[in-house]
């Protein structure tokens, strides 16, 4: 028996459908999965098996292929455990497959059953809605986050025997909504107050400046002067986020497994330390994933002491501060963040005290 159900797979912060295609048929037990998926989507077999068996329902001892379409794109992470493990249940008969087909999957089981929390739901709850697919099952860890989809229907469950029962029509679950307007900010730390600076006119004019014209800002001053005081009070005189605005620093946050709760209200304001790396700080590696300067997308990057950064990690800025985003091309993706930030900078004066110390050669 075949059946098929929905998931998502993410290239950045763009999302598409993926079709989890489950024929169960005769022949010695195997379990196989297909579709080009990475090691973390293989590993799923192992988990998919342990949760059907330790929820109660029957695992076929039979051939099962597991198909994730289309096969032309990486899949990676545990997200697709839910969706093989509905497949799997759907095509031995279990569950209804016309049913299953019109829920997009998203989830991690472990081995008891239950559905943990993963990172990157709403870029693939908003994903999935711009595929014409409103109804998405979630864990129940992610239930706030993945309603930030207003237009979405969002039903989180715990465990695959309560996503069970309510695929059969025995349990009732109603979509998840909040209230925008009552959700707590995410936990990013308060700042320091200007206005409890003395002193220092010169600096808060020029941050003034740079907070209404979204300027980068330079500070040069000798060690304990206040750069970096005067730095973390610059989010608190910008102006607020809009609401597209928290949408999408809390997809860039989400994606990266960095979003402790609600919507990311508040400008982030990231501080690299000087002994940071080019991937680091723009973001990359095998399979890329969001920089500093994507984490402080609408928000301040902050560079103390900048001249102490790697040459390359400067010149690596020269894109973002132009262009607003970052595109990181390796050998299995090609992905586009945004990074429209302000950077604002710390450095000491040259030790001839004329001009700025230039990180490379001493003057005088």
């Amino acid at each position: 028996m075949l059946s098929i159900n929905n998931s998502t797979a993410l290239n950045g912060l763009e999302g598409k459908i993926i079709k989890v295609e489950v024929d169960v048929s005769n022949g010695l037990p195997a379990f196989d999965l297909v579709g080009l998926p990475d090691i973390s989507v293989k590993e799923s077999r192992e988990r998919v098996r342990s949760a059907i068996k330790n929820s109660g329902f029957d695992f076929p001892i039979k051939r099962i292929t597991v198909n994730l379409a289309p096969a032309d794109i990486k899949k990676e992470g545990s997200m697709y455990d839910l969706a093989i493990a509905i497949g799997i249940l759907a095509a031995t008969e279990q569950l209804d497959k016309a049913i299953c087909s019109h829920y997009v999957f998203i989830g991690e089981l472990s081995l008891n059953g239950s559905i943990r929390g993963i990172a990157g739901v709403l870029p693939s709850v908003l994903a999935a809605y711009e595929n014409g697919l409103i109804s998405v099952v979630v864990p129940l860890e992610n239930a706030d986050e993945a309603a930030l989809s207003t237009k979405s229907e969002i039903f989180p469950v715990s465990s695959l025997k309560q996503l069970f029962s309510f695929l059969k029509g025995d349990t009732i679950l109603l979509p998840h909504k909040v209230d925008l307007a009552k959700i707590p900010p995410s936990s990013n730390k308060s700042f320091v107050d200007l206005a409890q600076i003395k002193g220092q006119n010169l600096a808060k004019r020029a941050l003034e400046v740079a907070a209404a014209g979204g300027h980068n800002i330079l500070m040069i001053g000798s060690p304990g002067s206040g750069k970096t005081m005067l730095a973390r009070c610059l989010p608190g005189i910008i102006p607020k986020m809009l609401f597209d605005e928290s949408i999408e620093t809390t997809k860039i946050y989400s994606l990266a497994g960095l979003l402790n709760s609600g919507l990311f209200s508040r400008r982030p304001f990231r501080s690299p330390h000087h002994s940071a790396s080019a991937v680091s700080l723009v973001g990359g590696g095998k399979f890329p994933r969001p920089g500093e300067v994507s984490l402080s997308h609408n928000g301040i990057l902050f560079l103390d002491e900048m001249p102490e950064f790697n040459k390359n990690c400067l010149e690596a800025l020269r894109q973002p501060l132009e262009d607003g985003v970052i595109s990181i091309t390796r050998v299995h993706s090609s992905v586009t963040y945004p990074a429209r930030f302000i950077l604002v900078g710390a450095c000491n004066p040259c030790p001839c005290k004329q001009q700025p110390w230039n990180g490379y050669t001493k003057a005088g």
